[in-house]
């Protein structure tokens, strides 16, 4: 660095006018102050300080500073940002055939063609947003850092397709490099339009399925094209089965179809949909997306707790016992009878005592029972909620005409109830018609009240169940609940009356069924929609809880199908060598994203009512795909290995149409200019035409500095003292 130093003023005619007029009548002041005193040397020392004040004064008036100005020894830099985001692999440049936007800008990432300016400037090329892939292009973020990375710097080369998907806008950073008198010349690559393209945007199935169940694949198909095409869509099993679905492609639209494939054994596999290349596309390579599928055979433990046997009841356990995929346990209390019934080794003659019997039980399913002699105890509702909470279980409300579940209105199940119970009608409505259920928006989108594969059939079959006599006293639906269906027609201050409702409690789920005449549905049809419906309320009910299983570990994750950004929440529960529910512990995960990525998540034990074993983690998916994952816990030693897909493409992806105007207003906020991919013969003519770097110029201001003022009330102090001194005050 070279410096030069110098003590500049800012004076204009009136400044200097006053400061000189200022100095000399004091001075003439002084002189005739001096001589009435016979030139004393005591006087003449004090109008020597008078004079000096004055005149520091005068010189003030005058804005002095002291100036430095700064000159690099080094070479001005010159900085050359390449994107390297997944998005430059889009072939849209030129048509025959057509080139990457990577390999349109290769060139100014080449050292060869900056040799022409290397004896003026110090030319740097770095690459940006090159990992991970899912995190996009942030324009913004090597814009602002460049001037403290590449000092001292002289002009900024940016290379991309403008298509910025993270970060800040990017014109915050071009207005800070226009202040510090830093150009921007972009040069921009890629079609703002797609070219002829057919594209496989999305494969979402789901990562878990069952053996010998249905599991449906669903998939997008995208097109480019001008005129609408017929393709095969090709769904390949990684076990050897293949599936094929034709597909009506609109033009310049997309399709969303799905195939169902009933997997014959456990596993893992992997499921890939391929799309055939068609007459006109330039692009693919992109037909095809694979996802993995895990396999599992299946086993729900479910209780059903009921007081008396109603025909709600014996349909319900008749469904769940013919269910190969479920074990049931029932529970009978009887009351007013000496003996609880049962008979069948399906049932059981109490509630289960303690943690470790109810924690067995994957889904619960509450009948028409309370608190109170012979039936739950609080104790039992205590255990019953921390289940849900804390174990991911399902629990199932089914009030009945008696009218029981009132009593649980205080307990620790309250807060679960997704309703608000009506005190007045404790044992419910009854109706002198049959009267339906109406699926809310919510209803026609959920999977529980899916009785068919096309929504326009599973409504119209919905409108065609036999309707209900009776429902339970509700209210209103809860904060925070979902209404999947309402009464027909009764209603209240609050609306329809909800008949069924859901929401999530802690890790797990609660389902209020308002009435006791879904066994009605079999009219007609036999089974087929009342065993569908109650297999997929256990099977949604218990999925969290049945993601990933260890001999003393669980872990489960919210939401089921994660997508890219959200936040997952992540329960895992933990038991000790003897089998006991972990109360405190060092649990922590390891998860490995598909490029590698290794992330760490601690987790942590719930506040408050502890022995259930659970400890919960959030983490935030930043890449698309298969994420692996191992939970250890140090106090155990015991470790689990599970798996989760991220669903979606990654926030950069191939094929989306390049942003030249966004690298256009960057040149031109930061007086720089747009350069074509193809002239950059004209962008070094522009930089060798760049002037000097204008010095670094440090001023300090003199007139205002604290340092000043101080001597100043130094000197009028030293004036006081010497008028006292010589008698004059």
């Amino acid at each position: 660095m070279t410096a030069s130093h110098a003590l500049r003023f800012f004076t204009t005619p009136w400044t200097i006018a006053v400061s000189l007029a200022l100095v000399a009548a004091t001075a003439a002041v002084c002189l005739v102050a001096w001589r009435r005193s016979g030139f004393a040397r005591g006087q003449g020392l004090l109008e020597f300080v008078r004079l000096t004040i004055v005149g520091l004064v005068a010189l003030l008036l005058n804005q002095p500073e002291w100036v430095e100005e700064v000159r690099p020894d080094a070479k001005p830099v010159i900085a050359v940002l390449h994107d390297a985001s997944p998005s430059m692999d889009t072939r849209d440049v030129g048509m025959t055939p057509p080139r990457s936007r990577r390999d349109a800008v290769s060139a100014v990432t080449t050292p060869e063609l900056w040799q022409p300016l290397a004896e003026r400037f110090a030319v740097r090329i770095e690459p940006f947003s090159a990992a991970p892939p899912a995190a996009g292009t942030d324009l913004s973020g090597p814009l602002a850092t460049a001037a403290e990375r590449f000092a001292p710097l002289r002009a900024i080369v940016l290379a991309s397709d403008g298509d910025w998907t993270a970060g800040e806008p990017p014109l915050t950073a071009a207005q800070s490099l226009r202040l510090a008198r830093v150009p921007v010349f972009t040069v921009a690559a890629g079609s703002q339009t797609r070219l002829p393209d057919v594209e496989l945007t999305s494969l979402d199935c789901p990562t878990v399925g069952v053996a010998t169940k249905p599991v449906r694949i669903p998939f997008t198909v995208s097109s480019s094209l001008a005129t609408e095409r017929v393709v095969t869509a090709t769904v390949r099993i990684s076990s050897g089965d293949t599936l094929t679905k034709e597909l009506r492609l609109p033009p310049m639209g997309s399709v969303t179809d799905w195939v169902y494939w009933t997997p014959a054994d456990v596993g893992d596999v992997d499921v890939t949909v391929t799309v055939p290349p068609v007459d006109g596309e330039l692009l693919p390579d992109n037909n095809a997306r694979t996802a993995p599928l895990s396999i599992r055979r299946e086993t729900l433990r479910v209780l059903v707790v009921e007081g008396v046997p109603r025909w709600e009841y014996r349909y319900l356990r008749n469904a769940l016992s013919r269910d190969p995929g479920v074990e049931v346990s029932c529970l009978l209390f009887q009351p007013g009878l000496a003996k609880r019934g049962g008979g069948n080794a399906d049932y059981i003659d109490r509630f289960p005592a303690g943690l470790d019997a109810l924690s067995q039980y994957d889904v619960v399913f509450l009948g028409d029972v309370g608190v109170g002699s012979g039936e739950l105890t609080d104790e039992d509702c205590r255990l019953l909620r921390g289940l849900v909470e804390y174990q991911a279980s399902g629990l199932v409300f089914m009030p009945g005409w008696r009218g029981e579940q009132a009593s649980l209105v205080g307990t620790p199940l309250d807060d679960l109830c997704p309703v608000v119970i009506d005190p007045a009608q404790a044992e419910g409505v009854a109706t002198d018609q049959p009267r339906r259920l109406v699926l809310t928006e919510a209803g026609r989108a959920s999977l529980l009240t899916k009785l068919a594969d096309n929504a326009a059939e599973n409504l119209a079959i919905w409108e065609s169940l036999p309707g209900v006599q009776w429902y339970g006293p509700v209210l209103r639906a809860k904060a925070g609940s979902e209404v999947l269906a309402v009464h027909e027609d009764a209603a209240n201050e609050y609306g329809r009356i909800p008949l069924l409702v859901t929401r999530t409690y802690g890790a797990g789920k609660v389902l209020y069924m308002a009435t006791d005449g879904a066994w009605r549905w079999r009219k007609g049809v036999e089974d087929t929609y009342h065993y569908r419906f109650w297999g997929q309320v256990v099977r949604w009910m218990a999925y969290r809880r049945n993601m990933a299983k260890g001999e003393r570990m669980g872990l489960s994750f919210t939401p089921e199908q994660p997508s890219l950004g959200q936040t997952l929440s992540l329960d895992a529960r933990v038991a000790d060598a003897g089998g006991e529910p972990l109360e405190r512990g060092e649990v922590a995960a390891r998860i490995t994203a598909p490029s590698g990525t290794v992330e760490s998540v601690r987790f942590t034990p719930p506040a408050g009512d502890g022995g259930w074993g659970v400890f919960a983690a959030t983490f935030t998916p930043r890449e698309p795909g298969r994420h692996e994952v191992v939970l250890g816990c140090r106090d155990t030693g015991d470790s689990l290995e599970a798996s989760f897909f991220v669903q979606g493409s990654a926030a950069e992806g191939v094929g989306r149409p390049a942003r030249p105007e966004v690298l256009a207003e960057i040149a031109q906020v930061t007086r720089g200019q747009p350069v074509p991919v193809d002239e950059l013969a004209s962008l070094l003519e522009s930089l060798a035409a760049l002037p000097e770097p204008e010095p670094e110029i440090r001023r300090l201001q003199l007139w205002s500095h604290p340092a000043v003022a101080a001597a100043m009330v130094g000197l009028l102090g030293v004036f006081w003292i010497g008028r006292k001194w010589q008698g004059l005050v």
